[in-house]
């Protein structure tokens, strides 16, 4: 198991993850996102996905922080709030 310390607070690495998707996920609701959209949008800012692709990265909670960055910079999310 990989630990991670985050302000002082100790959390497994899959608990880090869910957190991650579960903010992405947030903000695709919060823009009326949906993946297929998505697919779009990430298409305009130069990053090819496919939606299987986009689904299983966010039921696994397993991306990147590139990936992250490009698909809030696709939706236009100007802040995102760290739970």
């Amino acid at each position: 198991m990989i630990l991670l310390s985050y302000g002082g607070y100790m959390a497994d690495r899959t608990e880090w993850e869910q957190k991650a998707a579960n903010l992405l996920k947030a903000q695709l609701k919060l823009k009326g996102i949906t993946y297929a959209q998505l697919v779009e949008r990430l298409a305009d800012v130069g990053v090819e996905e496919k939606e299987a692709n986009i689904r299983n990265k966010l039921s696994r909670g397993k991306f990147t922080a590139a990936f992250m960055l490009a698909c809030l910079s696709a939706i236009e999310a100007t802040s995102v709030p760290i739970p």
